[in-house]
């Protein structure tokens, strides 16, 4: 039953890619990007149906606490380390920034210096949108329920009894590929709101000449960066291009094993009535995904460009806090 309704709801969404694309006349058309058409889901009781029928639950076994992280099998990350040629490496953090911003509340990084100037303090508060991190998989839960049916009492003052971030300890090594949306249409940045939807990722693979598979890692450019150093910074909270949740079952199909982006990963407001960010709650709750969150991926994009292609060895190690709900994180891109 649960092969069947996954399949319907990957024929709503290819139905809607094609209706879509048949009104530009062309399928190969990637400008459905900042379209504001009704897709499934369009309200909770749309996403719970879909959420039960795309979940990893089970998937792995009943104790599993690395959800799409066994996708990471050592011969991926073996097959990824061909993909280094000429050894350049990108960071993919933005820098922890202290100033005070709409996308960056005061208190969200601090650097306090010891006395003798020769020790320091760091504090981060990184769940939001002002420290590049990666989210562990107690973070999110889905009507009480944490990734693979763990109650959500198993979070307590001490910490994430199950499925906290020590489980990552090992690091990840895999293929990563970057979706240049900006890029795709020609413009600098998105703008705020702008949904991105399974026939944008489709068009980007035949723009980029890759395809999406099993293991990966996706990133997800929105032009974030560039346009805070354009215009200035916004509440990114509540208002961010990113991805709509139609397009969760293409990456349960492609059997994404992460996915990060320059904001949010959302698209905010999310266009799912009764839901504020499905695509991180079904991801994290769901599949069991670990999401890389406010990625600085400018300098990755203008790398990829001159290189000409747009996948490369990813490396991230998050700090094993036994526990934690994330970690700050810098993963590394390698040409």
């Amino acid at each position: 039953m649960r092969i069947r309704l996954l399949a319907a709801a990957a024929v709503l969404v290819s139905a809607a890619a094609l209706v879509s694309a048949a009104a530009l006349g062309s399928v190969e058309a990637p400008a459905s990007i900042g379209t504001q058409d009704t897709r499934f889901p369009r309200n909770l009781e749309e996403f719970d149906r879909m959420f039960e029928e795309l979940s990893n639950w089970g998937r792995w076994g009943p104790d599993d606490e690395r959800g799409t992280m066994n996708l990471i099998t050592p011969a991926k990350s073996r097959d990824a380390t061909a993909l280094v040629r000429s050894g350049m490496t990108v960071s993919l953090a933005h820098n922890p920034m202290t100033e005070e911003a709409p996308d960056n509340p005061v208190t969200a990084f601090e650097h306090v210096m010891g006395g003798n100037l020769r020790s320091d303090t760091y504090r981060f508060t990184y769940h939001g949108y002002g420290v590049s991190h990666i989210d562990a998989l107690c973070h999110f839960a889905h009507n009480g329920r944490l990734y693979n049916d763990v109650p959500l009492s198993a979070n307590t003052p001490d910490g994430c009894g199950k499925l906290g971030i020590q489980n990552l300890k090992g690091g990840i090594v895999t293929r990563g590929i970057l979706l240049d949306f900006p890029r795709l249409k020609g413009v600098p940045y998105l703008e705020p709101t702008t949904p991105i939807y399974v026939e944008d990722i489709e068009a980007w693979e035949r723009e980029a000449g890759v395809t999406v598979s099993s293991g990966d890692i996706i990133l997800v450019r929105t032009g974030r960066w560039a346009r805070r150093e354009a215009l200035g910074p916004w509440q990114v909270s509540g208002n961010s291009a990113g991805l709509h949740a139609s397009v969760l079952p293409w990456i349960r199909e492609r059997d994404v094993a992460f996915v990060g982006s320059d904001a949010a990963t959302d698209v905010m407001p999310s266009m799912v009535d009764g839901i504020n960010q499905p695509v991180h709650t079904l991801l994290i709750a769901g599949l069991g995904s670990n999401i890389f969150d406010n990625m600085d991926l400018e300098e990755l994009a203008e790398t990829a460009a001159r290189e000409g292609r747009w996948e490369f060895l990813l490396m991230a190690g998050p700090i094993p806090v036994t526990g934690g709900t994330g970690s700050p994180l810098n993963p590394i891109a390698v040409f």
